[in-house]
């Protein structure tokens, strides 16, 4: 079954990209492997998914430490700062930065550990009190104040768009979003790029390529459904 999905996720992802008039080799799949056994990573890698996404710290230590080491981890979900010395370091993105704080002591580990970590600025553009990020009028100002730390960079924005039923109502997110990034790379600030779009879930990921995603994060549609709850 997982491979047959993901046959299928790459050939919408294909599809979205030439739609948009992309090139599909610009955006990274991330299998969202949250809750999923190890053998079902197992299965994903074997078909040449190297990209995993986890929310829970130890989970994704626990899978490291059984899987092959050529993974690129990336850490989507809230990150407390008590546990960011866990994972400086091993993972290949954060992806949800969303204050100094954490910035903080992401680069102090990062000094510590003698490494450099690469890092996403997390948005809620939606404005959702429910979800973590920064709001787009913020984000500016978050980016220049990280920039200035050591052993950190940050690489680009990342958001998580309203559960919808509809993809089309996310479509005015993910364009605010790449538009933000666009503001913000024109500002040339010293250790940012905006060159990772982290934007798009397994409801909505083909309009988020349109929209110009570079990462899709994607759970439902290729391991199943979880508990009723759409990743």
């Amino acid at each position: 079954m997982i491979r047959e999905n993901l046959e299928a996720v790459k050939k919408f992802m294909a599809d979205s990209g030439r739609k948009a008039g992309r090139d599909p080799g610009e955006v990274t799949l991330i299998a969202v492997s949250k809750t999923k056994p190890v053998s079902s990573l197992g299965e994903a890698y074997d078909t040449g998914i190297r990209d995993f996404g986890e929310n829970k710290v130890q989970e994704l230590l626990d899978k490291m430490q059984e899987l092959p080491s050529d993974i690129r981890w990336h850490m989507i979900g809230h990150l407390q700062r008590n546990k960011v010395k866990y994972i400086v370091g091993k993972v290949a993105l954060i992806h949800s930065v969303d204050s100094l704080r954490l910035a903080e002591e992401i680069s102090r580990e990062a000094m510590k550990q003698k490494t450099e970590t690469d890092i996403l600025i997390e948005v809620n553009v939606a404005g959702e009190a429910s979800k973590y990020g920064v709001s787009v009028e913020e984000a500016p100002v978050l980016v220049s104040r990280i920039a200035v730390l050591p052993a950190v960079h940050i690489r680009g924005l990342m958001t998580i768009a309203p559960f919808t039923e509809d993809a089309e109502e996310n479509r005015p997110y993910f364009r605010r979003l790449k538009q933000l990034s666009v503001d913000i790379g024109q500002k040339n600030i010293d250790n940012v790029s905006m060159d990772i779009l982290s934007m798009g879930m397994t409801g909505d990921y083909s309009v988020a390529i349109e929209e110009g995603a570079t990462c899709v994060r994607v759970g439902t549609g290729i391991f199943g459904e979880r508990r009723g709850i759409e990743l």
